[in-house]
């Protein structure tokens, strides 16, 4: 699956002060014609320009960049590095290597450096965690395969293993920040790598002591406590046997539909995108559940949240799912807040009442998930652990 990120939001919700321009420079080292400096803010699965610029023929790049809300944003540099910076009152320089001029080109860019404030001192600090974390991980996959074990289950097992021990190393982390870094706004990037209910103390003594620190800081609180409850208010509308939320699409002839129209039936209800491999891979496994099921009472429906109407069209065209087909007009943004899902497929089954059955079925659950919803069992909900606030993986 896919991961896309839903808890990025929590440092940019609201407006928290008076419009501002930080300016950040740099120097870029090897750049070629045209090659742009970005800032942006991800916004469910797109993001949000604030800023961009083209490279100067001396290396040199200078952008400025309005600031509404203290908060997160990412500087890119021409599509082959980035870094996360904490926008608020600070003027930042940033230099990278920039395009990669090797032979072999692989997505694996050094570690960037942030020349500011007390804010983007502690932004470094995350960003050099998270870039050991990443490269942990490559570490564990090269070691794990060069390994001379045969049994390819007991090397899965081992890579996942190694990979929980990298995780709750980087969550150690993110929890000294928290505990020590709380006399400054950037600390919220750092409570997103906490785990929901097992570090609740820490962050609320963080929170409590952020909030007495400056107005700014007390104005992000809110606005973070605020969304935690919205949030948590949203899982439980989601939990196995409530109504499934309502919502509308356009289907392929371009008419506006709503999910109610389709209570009555057992449904699967599939969210997928025509750039999401892992969803085109699960297509055939839906083809086959439809072709065993249609006319027994269960109905499917494939909702696309691709951005671009007519990429969504020519994946329908090449997979040639036969079942009714919708798609969202904004990216899939508000069906993804509303359903509470940060990847895809995101594939649900609903009783024929409209109520949710099960949540997060893939291949051959979809079958037993079916026939469990048509022979009357009642519907079961996992086991939920702490909610991980670790940043996804983004489009």
């Amino acid at each position: 699956m896919r991961k896309i990120s839903l808890l990025w939001l929590i440092c940019i919700g609201l407006p928290l002060m008076a419009q501002q321009t930080v300016t950040i420079k740099g120097k870029v080292k090897f750049f070629d014609e045209g090659f742009k400096m970005t800032v942006y803010q991800r916004e469910g699965t797109g993001r949000k320009v604030l800023a961009e610029t083209i490279v100067n023929p001396d290396h040199t790049y200078q952008l400025e960049v309005p600031v509404t809300s203290p908060g997160e944003a990412v500087l890119d540099c021409g599509k082959w590095q980035s870094v996360s910076v904490w926008l608020e009152d600070e003027n930042l320089d940033v230099d990278f290597r920039g395009l990669d001029t090797a032979r072999i080109k692989i997505k694996n860019p050094p570690y960037v450096y942030i020349r500011g404030g007390k804010n983007n001192e502690l932004m470094n600090l995350i960003n050099f965690e998270s870039y050991r974390n990443y490269q942990a991980m490559i570490a564990v996959s090269q070691a794990v395969y060069r390994a001379d074990m045969e049994d390819a289950k007991k090397k899965g097992e081992l890579s996942s293993k190694l990979y929980d021990a990298s995780g709750d190393n980087y969550r150690s982390h993110m929890r000294y920040f928290v505990e020590h870094y709380a006399d400054r706004n950037s600390v919220m990037v750092a409570i997103k790598g906490c785990s929901g209910e097992s570090d609740a103390e820490l962050v609320n003594t963080a929170l409590d002591k952020l909030e007495k620190n400056s107005e700014s800081g007390k104005k992000l609180v809110a606005a973070y406590r605020k969304k935690v409850i919205e949030e948590k208010e949203a899982r439980e509308r989601m939990k196995e046997g409530n109504p499934a939320p309502n919502f509308s699409f356009q289907n392929v002839k371009g008419k506006k539909v709503a999910l109610d129209e389709y209570k009555g039936k057992v449904l699967v209800l599939d969210f997928w995108a025509s750039w999401c491999g892992p969803c085109r891979a699960e297509i055939p496994n839906m083809k086959k559940y439809y072709e065993e099921f249609k006319g027994k009472g269960v109905e499917f429906l494939s909702v696309s949240i691709d951005a671009k109407k007519d990429a969504w069209e020519k994946a329908m065209k090449e997979e040639g799912m036969a079942w009714p087909q919708g798609w969202v007009t904004d990216a899939g943004k508000s069906v993804m807040n509303t359903y509470q899902f940060g990847g895809i497929p995101f594939i649900l089954v609903l009783d024929k009442d409209g109520r949710i059955y099960k949540k997060g079925v893939r291949g051959e659950s979809i079958k037993s998930t079916i026939e469990d919803v048509l022979a009357g069992k009642p519907a079961v909900a996992p086991k939920q652990g702490g909610v991980s606030m670790m940043m996804g993986a983004s489009m």
